[in-house]
């Protein structure tokens, strides 16, 4: 069926919920409300909660894609004008692919059993803490990134829980800490959102600010997203289990791979271009303002001038004003003639106060 890993584990409280707990006081799920309900604290400090009755919760991995693990392509192409997604994104959302796939598993089972079984199943929706629970299951271990690790297939996994009105035997844990000393997760993000703690500040990761956050990405964060319009792969590019010793097998999914965009000409999709190009692919989370707002942040972090007409008509035309706030902001860093013009022309214009503000911060930056 594609999964590459499977384990199961007994529906029992995970091991690190304490420190989910403490995760959450500190604010690190930024803007993630539905983290921290009383609701979401239930189900994942017992998972016998999210399904009353349930006996076994199975564990899969599922690998996706997997980005060119250069070093060298770890940075931003100076004066390019392309932008760059997050590898589980380049295809079809795994929401859509993965379930199916579930249902059918649990369809088998209870053909085999011969009985109807009470189920649920989850791929990053439910509230679990589903990298504990796959540890428990033997699946990995989590890194220093927080990500689950497998020594034979690295981290480019997606991972799916189905919970089974069913004994089965469980897996053993996966004890065993293969990071070592090694800190290069760690060193390498450009947000230095992950913790010596094992944890992720999510208000400073680019994948939080590139699709989980909705306004306007904070001022001291948007020159550190470089050229990442939708999620971020840095953090599993630098690891060595990924650089080398990792398989590189995928699973085919539907729909053509879009693993980097043309900036200018993305900053131009209309709503109804954004919706029919993005059809049942996970850009389609961050919505149009939110893609089209990160957008507007990589161009200005090119710093090239060819990217100063599109931004100007983002500024002059877009009908969101998010994105034309941060325009204003990526023509402030880029400078120049063309761009001074442009912003004095929108002050006069411009009725929405966030873009207002934006515009007087980069005509004096």
């Amino acid at each position: 069926m594609g999964f590459s890993l499977f384990g199961v584990v007994e529906p029992h409280p995970p091991p690190h919920y304490v420190q989910y707990e403490s995760w959450l006081a500190e604010g690190r799920h930024g803007e993630m409300w539905y983290l921290a309900t009383d609701r979401a604290r239930e189900r994942r400090k017992n998972p016998q909660k999210v399904l009353p009755g349930s006996q076994s919760i199975l564990l899969l991995g599922w690998p996706h894609n997997t980005p060119e693990l250069s070093l060298d392509n770890l940075n931003t192409d100076p004066g390019g004008l392309k932008g760059r997604i997050a590898s589980y994104a380049w295809c079809h959302d795994y929401h859509d692919v993965i379930p199916p796939l579930l249902e059918q598993l649990v369809t088998f089972i209870q053909d085999a059993v011969g009985t109807p079984l009470h189920n649920r199943w989850y791929t990053d929706t439910g509230p679990i803490l589903e990298r504990d629970l796959a540890q428990q299951a033997g699946l990995g271990w989590i890194g220093k990134n927080t990500c689950l690790i497998n020594p034979q297939q690295g981290s480019f996994l997606l991972l799916a829980e189905i919970f089974l009105g069913l004994e089965l035997e469980p897996d053993l844990p996966f004890s065993v800490d293969h990071c070592g000393t090694c800190t290069r997760c760690i060193a390498a993000c450009p947000t230095k959102c992950i913790h010596d703690d094992r944890t992720i500040d999510a208000s400073r990761c680019i994948s939080y600010l590139t699709i989980e956050l909705k306004g306007p990405i904070p001022v001291e964060l948007r020159s550190q997203i470089g050229d990442w319009i939708f999620g971020c792969d840095i953090c599993q590019q630098v690891c060595p289990w990924n650089q080398r010793f990792a398989s590189q097998a995928t699973v085919d999914v539907p729909g053509s791979a879009i693993k980097e965009v043309d900036l200018a000409s993305e900053l131009s999709l209309s709503p109804q271009e954004f919706n029919h190009k993005y059809k049942g692919r996970p850009q389609r989370r961050a919505k149009r303002r939110g893609y089209l707002r990160n957008v507007a942040v990589a161009l200005g972090n090119s710093k090239s001038g060819r990217a100063v007409p599109p931004l100007v008509r983002a500024l002059h035309t877009d009908p969101d004003h998010l994105v034309r706030g941060h325009a204003a902001w990526s023509l402030g860093i880029i400078g120049g003639q063309q761009a001074k013009i442009a912003l004095e022309k929108s002050l006069s214009m411009e009725d929405e106060a966030f873009v207002i503000e934006e515009i007087h911060q980069a005509l004096v930056s």
